[in-house]
């Protein structure tokens, strides 16, 4: 399968699992995966959450933030990974002066 950014749907949520400010992203989902494409404005975050029955993986594009990993700030940039497993908790927030882009996939 091959995708096109411009053809998936764009959803802005506000407050994103408790963050701050918008969250907006091009998101794929079928039975199994989602895979996303994601933007937060400078100050924006995805609240904490814990991942009960999937894995994440984040790979950040663009700008500087923060990733809360299970208790621990741990600073990250563009071309960082950061990896959730199942049974683990994390938040991001854009700690940068511009957008922080990032590209996602949860797994089941």
């Amino acid at each position: 399968m091959v995708f096109d950014k411009s053809k998936l749907e764009k959803s802005v949520i506000k407050n994103f699992k408790g963050g701050k400010k918008d969250f907006t992203a091009n998101i794929y989902e079928d039975a199994e995966n989602k895979m996303l494409l994601g933007k937060l404005e400078p100050g924006a975050s995805i609240g904490l959450h814990k991942h009960e029955t999937d894995s994440e993986i984040i790979y950040i594009i663009k700008g500087d933030g923060t990733v809360c990993y299970d208790g621990e700030n741990i600073p990250v940039c563009a071309s960082q990974f950061h990896y959730c497993p199942k049974g683990h908790s994390h938040s991001l927030i854009n700690t940068g002066n511009e957008f922080l882009e990032f590209f996602a996939v949860v797994t089941k």
